[in-house]
């Protein structure tokens, strides 16, 4: 057993958020765990690792989009796993659409969830969003289906389908535009759950629309064996993150002997007790040969909406100074 001793903080006046960052490596707990986040995702950018990022949870609604978008942009993420309802909430947004805060009075376990009912909003823990969002949503997204060649034996993938919708969006900040400004699929292996996909459902009663659910999945795993090297970044774990790591069990091992990714950060409020996958380990990922036996890996304990504007803040600020370098 290897024992460092812990070290307090010491906070400055004008101190950056990577200064703040390197004194919390002297910490244990969560602190030192959003320290070794940072370090993690430093070494990815530097070791031409390709880098796959997990998204799950209402990230866009709680304001994570503009954070997730530039990470694209910027390619600090090369390939994009998400759920169905960030994507909707996205296009939301994209459309002019916002989604609101409720004053902390207002989002008590007392809110009257029956009047934003008969308001038209619809509310997820203290953020609302107007039912007129989701019209304009389900308008926008059947003229995409109309515009798919859907003829003869023509099929979509899912990352194909994400694609169209991001080539008629405008909206720098939209994640699905970025991702087609920067060339970095986008991949939803839930997305029939979500208003997308139900306003899929409703489109094929009339019309010809052919998604196929599996095609992804071949992408998605020659993505990860070209690859030199392999890094994840988990926001809420889900079905995201199973989509994820499971390419890992069909690659073969690499010829220096390596199996699964090489890199894992992993941020969540979840906890392992209940075997429920957002809450497992990424030691338990070890076990299946997903993540690497001597991958360098974190799990931060801690709101997304919290620990990644830090743990990107800080990564920026290291990247600009080794180009300064």
């Amino acid at each position: 057993m290897r024992l460092t001793e812990v070290k307090g903080v010491r906070t400055r006046s004008g101190m950056s958020v990577d200064d703040l960052a390197q004194e919390l490596s002297g910490c244990a707990f969560g602190a030192g765990r959003l320290a070794r986040a940072v370090d993690i995702y430093e070494e990815m950018l530097k070791d031409d690792t390709t880098k796959f990022i997990g998204i799950a949870g209402a990230l866009v609604p709680a304001g994570m989009r503009t954070v997730i978008a530039h990470m694209i942009r910027e390619r600090y993420v090369d390939v994009v796993v998400t759920t169905g309802a960030n994507l909707v909430h996205d296009i939301i947004e994209a459309l002019g659409h916002h989604h609101y805060k409720m004053e902390e009075s207002e989002a008590s376990d007392t809110v009257d969830d029956a009047g934003l009912r008969g308001q038209g909003m619809d509310r997820i823990y203290d953020i609302v969003v107007h039912d007129e969002a989701f019209a304009m949503l389900e308008e926008f997204v059947r003229g995409i289906f109309d515009d798919l060649d859907c003829s003869g034996n023509q099929r979509y993938s899912i990352s194909a389908l994400t694609k169209a919708i991001g080539e008629n969006l405008s909206d720098r900040d939209s994640i699905l535009k970025s991702a087609v400004d920067s060339d970095v699929p986008v991949f939803c292996p839930a997305i029939a759950d979500s208003m997308i996909g139900l306003h899929a459902w409703i489109y094929k009663q009339t019309a010809a629309l052919h998604v196929d659910a599996f095609d992804d999945m071949k992408e998605l795993i020659d993505i990860f064996c070209d690859a030199k090297r392999t890094g994840a970044i988990i926001l809420g774990g889900g079905v995201p993150k199973n989509f994820i790591f499971q390419t890992a069990l069909v690659a073969p091992q690499r010829d220096d002997g390596r199996e699964g990714f090489d890199y894992a950060i992993q941020i969540t409020t979840d906890t392992p007790e209940n075997g429920g996958l957002s809450g497992a380990t990424l030691d338990e990922a070890k076990s299946w040969g997903k993540i690497g036996v001597k991958a360098k890996a974190v799990t931060l304990y801690s709101d997304v909406t919290i620990a990644l504007p830090l743990i990107l803040a800080a990564v920026q600020t290291r990247m600009h100074e080794n180009k300064k370098t």
